[in-house]
């Protein structure tokens, strides 16, 4: 039982360039990406994920947590849409499709699920991008685990958290 979160950002912690992460990203990061998402049961992202990136086609079903109808469920016939919560999101994904998840939205959706502690591993790749928008401080991703591996391959540091830390809520 897994709920695994993935997150690319610039060296200056940037998340996305005009809009989309594809161009924060390098090529190992994106091999890493969509060979760990194959593994999993489902996909969640949120809105403005939906929107602004490529969910056309997913190997796995695919949960879009928004108020709004997203385009992307008439190209992706694996796709659904939600109105919940993110907790309640991985409880009813991990009901409906199994208990490995991939968390591929943005930071709002990865902070709000590591406050509840429902994330069980990082996936926080940095390149060397820089000048985009969303930035986010990686090292307060990184303070929610116990166990940081990182590793260093064509120019993209990889860092992973293991073993959350468990707070009293």
């Amino acid at each position: 039982m897994a709920v695994i979160a993935s997150l690319v950002l610039g060296a200056d912690g940037s998340s996305t360039f005009l809009g989309t992460s594809d161009t924060v990203t390098t090529p190992i990061d994106r091999q890493r990406f969509l060979a760990r998402r194959r593994l999993c049961d489902a996909i969640l992202i949120g809105g403005n994920t939906a929107r602004n990136e490529r969910y056309e086609k997913t190997p796995v079903p695919l949960a879009i947590l928004s108020h709004t109808r997203p385009s992307v469920l008439d190209q992706n016939p694996k796709a659904h849409w939600w109105t919940l919560s993110p907790v309640e999101a991985v409880a009813r994904a991990r009901w409906e499709f199994g208990s490995t998840l991939s968390i591929e939205g943005g930071i709002s959706l990865i902070s709000e699920l590591l406050d509840a502690q429902l994330i069980s591993q990082l996936e926080l790749s940095i390149t060397s991008h820089v000048g985009g928008e969303y930035k986010v401080d990686y090292l307060d991703l990184l303070a929610h685990f116990e166990k940081i591996e990182t590793e260093e391959l064509e120019a993209t540091i990889f860092h992973t958290g293991t073993f959350p830390i468990k707070t009293q809520r």
